[in-house]
């Protein structure tokens, strides 16, 4: 049995969810999302609450299932009331980020600027080398912060590059270390 899966979530005031063929729509203040549910998952709404079940609960695929789309409807959820963010951070002598109409305009070290596309559902600021960046989808932002960063990962030594602000960096010891040491 799935404790995620198991549990009923609720629907806050302000927002709509309907089941259309074997997709669900939420619909609330910041927005709507959509999903298509698989054939296993059951999804039932009585009284402002939401319930997820599978047709067999002892098989692993469809327990794994279960969970995943009742924290998948959970994030929906809390994508059009509350909305998500996130940061990332530019570090490094000579590195910027201005936007550049609805994209970001990023030098990082490299002999050329890098243009970043922003996709839609996903609005970004800039200040100063910081990038903030919102959505209603979750997976949406998540995936296009982790672009973000795979354009300049940062690096262990200096700790230059794109990074999360939230995220440490293992910084390493260089040459003049393991010289001192022998």
């Amino acid at each position: 049995m799935s404790r995620i899966g198991k549990k009923p979530i609720q629907i806050p005031a302000g927002v709509t969810a309907e089941i259309t063929n074997s997709a669900l729509k939420i619909k609330g203040p910041k927005g709507e999302l959509f999903r298509v549910l698989p054939d296993r998952i059951k999804v039932a709404i009585v009284d402002g609450v939401i319930s997820v079940s599978v047709a067999n609960p002892e098989d692993k695929k469809e327990r794994s299932l279960w969970g995943a789309y009742a924290a998948h409807i959970n994030n929906m959820i809390e994508g059009v009331t509350k909305g998500f963010k996130k940061d990332l951070e530019i570090n490094g002598v000579g590195f910027r980020v201005a936007m550049q109409g609805t994209d970001l305009k990023l030098e990082v070290g490299f002999s050329h600027s890098v243009i970043f596309k922003i996709p839609d559902g996903v609005t970004a600021a800039v200040e100063k080398n910081i990038i903030k960046l919102e959505s209603v989808d979750k997976e949406m932002l998540g995936q296009t912060a982790a672009e973000l960063r795979s354009v300049k990962k940062p690096e262990p030594y200096k700790g230059k590059g794109i990074k999360y602000t939230d995220e440490t960096i293992r910084r390493k010891a260089g040459k003049t270390a393991t010289k001192a040491a022998a």
